[in-house]
């Protein structure tokens, strides 16, 4: 039997009774952990976060916002009081953190929601020397941005396989919570393969993948680093579930393997680019499941099937029960919306598929959907200028339903009623709209006044186009 364990005990002994006689009163001694144990030296994270601490950088940013005041934007009370008649604003201040990941081109990992919209951001080094950054892209769907800046001499932390985590595996966190400075905490990995969050922290409508960790992640953190104890990035720190603000041992990293898979295509395009199944799909509720005579409710039932789709070349039909994914099994629509998500475009799923109580397995390729689309002059000439587009899949499993108003052109007729660009179209008269095949339906009905049911951020209202 090893003796390292009694060795370990009698340290521990030898430990407390130097702490008990540290704190009695009238003695000078100090407790202090010793340098070796039996020669050899106390373990240590110092070592390897001297090469990973000068990666992470703090970033600050600046955004000017338009006050929407009702007073200055009268001109008479302007006038009278001899106020410029120039738009209000404030600036927004905020604090995050980065990872630098390739250090001759002076790329930097972060998040979305501290970089977003910003007018001015600002990276600061470990070294102290900071830079303007440039933002490269950002995708508001996994909270992940690029930016680069123009230094030299930096040091990058290389990227660990994220795939290869298990829980219960050490991590250190490093960023700059609540704008103190660089902190290191540590920590271990609690779970894998966290989703069904809410929404994301930057606001979009976000696919989740996180990795769950208890060391200690605060406002200001988002953005830094979560790396394993060789000093490989595994994450990038994002979000916390706390219902005070502060940390309470849950905390969310993005893996590593989709923030670089995010960080090419933003690199290569400025923008990512997903693939679909081209699938609507639905919850198997305990009626469904009646209706399709099946044992349980596991899985999600295909409701739709679009032409020309991935879905539609693999064979797939409303109706058919999609039970696994990959190989595992597939219990939500999230589960496949994620895979859909985060597997790059032209990735080959392997789908389980029941049906006519058989089940069989079907292979597709995620590619990009073309939106089918149309010019408004076809439909009716006083919607010239305009374009209507179809939905996607991802804004329908959002609820969303009509027809995507694409561009407008300024000066036209639609322009002047209030159309605008980005603009949803969900009615025409008293009647709802579906998709664009309805839409279609205008071309052959002359009606006299185009009344139209038109959703923007403020709401639904009419347009009325004579």
């Amino acid at each position: 039997m090893s003796s390292r364990p009694s060795r370990l005990l009698c340290w521990l002994t030898g430990l407390l009774a130097t702490t008990i006689i540290g704190i009695m009163p009238g003695t000078a001694a100090a407790a202090t952990l010793p340098a070796a144990i039996d020669g050899q030296s106390m373990p240590s994270l110092a070592p390897m976060l001297e090469h990973v601490t000068p990666a992470v950088v703090n970033i600050s940013t600046k955004t000017r916002v338009a006050v929407n005041n009702p007073y200055f934007n009268d001109p008479v009370f302007r006038q009278f009081f001899g106020l410029p008649d120039t738009p209000q604003e404030r600036t927004e201040q905020s604090l995050g953190s980065g990872v630098i990941v390739d250090a001759a081109k002076g790329y930097v990992l972060t998040n979305n929601h501290v970089v977003g919209g910003a007018d001015d951001i600002t990276v600061t080094l470990q070294d102290g020397r900071t830079f303007k950054a440039k933002l490269i892209g950002t995708d508001p769907d996994t909270d992940v941005a690029v930016v680069q800046i123009p230094a030299q001499n930096l040091q990058a932390l290389p990227l660990a396989d994220s795939s290869k985590l298990r829980v219960g595996d050490y991590v250190v966190a490093v960023g700059n919570p609540f704008g103190l400075g660089q902190t290191v905490t540590a920590g271990i990995v609690s779970a894998l393969g966290r989703s069904g969050l809410g929404g994301s922290s930057s606001g979009g409508t976000g696919y989740q993948n996180f990795i769950q960790t208890d060391a200690s992640i605060n406002p200001g953190n988002s953005g830094g680093a979560l790396v394993n104890l060789r000093g490989e990035l595994v994450g990038i720190n994002t979000m916390i579930f706390s219902p005070s603000g502060g940390n309470v041992g849950i905390g969310f990293a993005i893996p590593s393997e989709l923030t670089s898979e995010v960080m090419g295509q933003l690199l290569a395009h400025g923008k990512v680019q997903r693939g679909s199944l081209g699938v609507q799909t639905q919850v198997i509720t305990p009626r469904i499941a009646q209706l399709l005579k099946l044992k349980d409710s596991n899985g999600v039932v295909v409701t739709g099937v679009s032409a020309g789709s991935a879905a539609e070349d693999a064979g797939l039909q409303p109706g058919d029960v999609l039970t696994t994914l990959n190989g595992k099994p597939l219990h939500n629509e999230q589960e496949l919306r994620n895979a859909e998500g985060l597997l790059p475009l032209g990735s080959t799923v392997q789908l389980g598929v029941l049906r006519d109580g058989q089940t069989r397995l079907v292979s597709a390729n995620l590619r990009q959907i073309k939106l089918d689309s149309i010019e408004g002059s076809q439909l009716d000439a006083r919607l010239s200028g305009v374009r209507f587009s179809d939905l996607s899949d991802e804004q329908r499993a959002q609820g969303l339903f009509g027809v995507m108003i694409g561009t407008v052109q300024p000066g036209s007729r639609a322009a002047r009623a209030g159309l605008s660009a980005g603009d949803l179209l969900i009615g025409i008269g008293n009647q709802r709209l579906t998709g664009l095949r309805m839409l279609r339906g205008l071309a052959n009905v002359h009606l006299r006044q185009l009344v139209l049911v038109v959703a923007d951020d403020d709401g639904s209202h009419y347009v009325v186009i004579d």
